[in-house]
């Protein structure tokens, strides 16, 4: 017998979901999906108790139910929701590639720190927020209510307290899911500019609103996403930006190649040797092996070996875990406003690294 589900269910659909909707929904027994599977009953056993037990989550749930009406019910094979796929008459690849720009977008964001995706119910749109070190919340990002659907089905974000108001946090495997995002399009990028098609990839495309700093290239990151860009509109008392652009390029380029390493906050524990607290032992450039660009973990750990106790602290903090100034400064038991002196040091000491290297480069070349 034929399994329908790889003929209808979004590519999106993991494995273990799609057999567990075939066996529902379609009525098709354990026996037959394994036959077709190649493998043996117990493991589609498995699989299926696993995803039963699953839907106390709201997203999970709700998702399996977008995809049993939308796909198994007779006569239905149209989606009224993201969750459920698109319609017969979208472009072959429309859908994945949109769920995967839109996995990129909302998983960074829940690897910044202290950020969940907040999902209330009966709300047709879920947000990201993060901590902003003064006891409130900034809002970092707008979700569908089907992307958050979609992301819980995967397992790439978790809930340890179902309520009214759901919050979910990146999970391990939504952190290597992000990973190997990262890296397909940085791929993707690369190959466009091989062929001359593109100059990157839209994920990689510099802000498109200016950073308000005079004569300043457009950065990679959005101003919402950096501090530097705040701190570089203040005035230091001669009138000048207290970090000028080459300083906040520096900043953004630590950032980027963090970006492509995948080095999250809370799971980078080979990374927090480098926060004052932490164990400074010898940096070992395989040991998170597959996660990321490993010349990406390389050129961050050279910098921040270079930077020292200290200003690798604050780079890491406020450059990387995009960490505000003042939440910086109380971490690491800093005067108040004495954050800025420190990072703009950091900042001269990092841009004076990828001179060096860039000089380095040069000659070896």
């Amino acid at each position: 017998m034929e399994n329908s589900v790889a003929y209808t269910v979004p590519t999106w659909v993991p494995e273990g979901a799609q057999r567990y909707l075939d066996h529902t929904e379609s009525g098709r027994s354990i026996r037959d999906i394994a036959r077709s599977a190649g493998c043996h009953a117990s493991t589609i056993l498995r699989q299926i108790r696993r995803v039963e037990m699953r839907r106390d989550d709201p997203l999970v749930d709700a998702a399996l139910q977008s995809l049993a009406r939308s796909h198994f019910a007779t006569g239905t094979h149209q989606a009224p929701s993201f969750a459920s796929g698109t319609s017969n008459t979208d472009q072959p690849g429309t859908h994945a590639d949109k769920f995967e720009a839109e996995a990129l977008r909302v998983l960074r964001r829940l690897c910044e720190s202290g950020a969940v995706l907040a999902v209330a119910e009966d709300m047709d749109k879920a947000v990201v927020v993060r901590d902003n070190g003064e006891g409130g919340t900034t809002k970092t990002a707008v979700v569908e209510s089907g992307i958050a659907q979609a992301l819980a089905l995967n397992d790439w974000i978790t809930c340890d307290n179902p309520g009214r108001i759901s919050r979910y946090r990146i999970s391990t495997s939504g952190r290597t899911a992000l990973s190997h995002l990262i890296a397909e399009a940085e791929n993707r990028a690369r190959t466009h500019n091989e062929f001359g098609m593109a100059e990157s990839q839209a994920s990689f495309k510099p802000a498109t609103v200016g950073s308000g700093i005079p004569n300043q290239p457009r950065v990679r990151y959005s101003a919402v996403e950096s501090p530097l860009v705040a701190l570089a509109r203040r005035r230091d008392r001669d009138g000048k930006p207290f970090l000028d652009e080459t300083l906040v390029g520096a900043g953004e380029r630590l950032r980027e190649d963090f970006e492509l390493a995948q080095i999250g906050p809370q799971v980078a524990q080979n990374w927090d040797r480098f926060l004052t607290g932490g164990g400074r032992g010898d940096f070992v450039s395989d040991a998170y092996a597959g996660q990321g660009s490993s010349g990406a973990r390389d050129r961050v750990a050279r910098a921040l070996s270079d930077l020292g106790p200290g200003l690798s602290d604050v780079a890491l903090r406020c450059c990387c875990y995009l960490e505000g100034l003042e939440l910086a400064e109380k971490r690491m038991g800093w005067s108040a406003r004495s954050g800025k002196i420190v990072l703009r040091i950091a900042l001269q000491r990092l841009k004076r690294h990828y001179d060096d290297q860039t000089e380095r480069d040069r000659m070896i070349g």
